[in-house]
C-alpha cells in the first residue's frame, strides 16, 4: 500500500492559503503530489499565479485573510474551479515587530492579530458554511509553538497563535456533530524564507534557535506539510480539536539555556 491509498487525499478539493511560499507552498505541493486537487490563495496574486503555474495546481485565488468577503470569494473560486471543498489548510501569516511592549505601535500590533486570528476565523466560517451543508470538511489552522510559552517582544504574533488554539477548541466544540473536523498545528522554528530573511536582518540567530531546539535543528517546510496533510486525510477521521506540535523538542525544554551542555 503507498502513501496516496494510505492517506486517501486523492481527489479531495482543498484550499491552501497562504499556499504560494513557505509553508503554504510546501503544503500545496506535497497534496498535489499526493493527487489532491488544489487550490492556492495569496494576497499577492503575482506569487499567487506563479505557485498554481509551477506546482500544476487546480486553481489559484487572490485576497486578504483577514477580509471576511475575501475568505467567502476564496472559498467560492474553489468551489468553482474544483466542484467542492473538501479541506482548508490556513497557512497564511505575517510576522511581527519584535519590540518592547511600551514601544510596539499599535497599528502595527493590529494587522498581526488581524492576520492571524480575525483571518482564521474569518476562513473558517467561510469554508464551514459549505461544510456543514455537506455535513464533512476538515480545517487546519497553522498556530506556533509561540502560542504555547511565554515570548517576551513578540506581543502581537504569540498571543494571536494562542488564540488560534482556542479558536481552534471552541469550533470544535460547535462543528464536530456536524461532520466538520478542525485542527491546529503548533511549528516551531521552520527553515522558510521569512526566517532566512530574519536572520539576514540580523532579528533571529540560527545557532542560538537550533541550541534551544532539543533536535538540534529547525524544522523543514515538508515536516509540516506531513502533518497537515495527515490531518485533512481519512487516517485523521477521530482527530478533532487538537493541536499538533510540531517543533522538534522546543516546547518540551523548560531549563535554562541552550540543551548544548549539561
Amino acid at each position: 500500500m503507498n502513501e496516496k491509498t494510505l492517506l486517501n487525499i486523492h481527489s479531495k478539493r482543498i484550499l491552501v492559503t497562504g499556499g504560494a511560499s513557505g509553508i503554504g507552498l510546501s503544503t500545496a505541493k506535497l497534496l498535489i503530489d499526493l493527487g489532491a486537487q488544489v487550490t492556492i490563495s495569496d494576497i499577492h496574486e503575482d506569487n499567487a499565479k506563479a505557485a498554481y503555474q509551477t506546482l500544476g495546481a487546480s486553481a489559484y485565488t487572490v485576497g486578504d485573510i483577514a477580509n471576511e468577503d475575501h475568505c467567502n470569494q476564496m472559498v467560492q473560486d474553489t468551489i468553482a474551479a474544483t466542484g467542492g471543498l473538501d479541506a482548508v489548510i490556513n497557512a497564511a501569516g505575517i510576522s511581527d515587530k519584535v519590540s518592547k511592549a511600551l514601544d510596539l505601535d499599535m497599528a502595527d500590533w493590529q494587522r498581526v492579530v488581524d492576520i492571524h486570528l480575525r483571518g482564521s476565523f474569518a476562513i473558517s466560517r467561510a469554508a464551514a458554511r459549505h461544510m456543514i451543508e455537506q455535513k464533512s470538511g476538515s480545517i487546519v489552522h497553522l498556530a506556533s509553538a509561540y502560542g504555547l510559552v511565554g515570548t517576551p517582544f513578540r506581543y502581537a504574533y504569540s498571543p494571536a497563535k494562542a488564540a488560534i488554539i482556542m479558536l481552534t477548541k471552541d469550533l470544535a466544540c460547535e462543528w464536530g456533530r456536524l461532520g466538520v473536523r478542525i485542527n491546529a498545528i503548533a511549528p516551531g522554528y521552520v527553515n522558510t524564507p521569512m526566517i532566512e530573511r530574519l536572520a539576514k536582518e540580523g532579528k533571529v540567530d540560527i545557532e542560538r534557535l537550533e541550541a534551544r531546539t532539543a533536535m538540534g535543528r529547525l524544522a523543514t517546510p515538508e515536516e509540516v506539510a506531513n502533518v497537515a496533510a495527515f490531518l485533512v486525510s481519512d487516517l485523521s477521521s477521530y482527530v478533532h480539536g487538537s493541536v499538533v506540535s510540531v517543533d522538534g523538542g522546543w516546547t518540551a525544554y523548560g531549563g535554562p539555556g541552550d540543551m548544548t551542555q549539561p
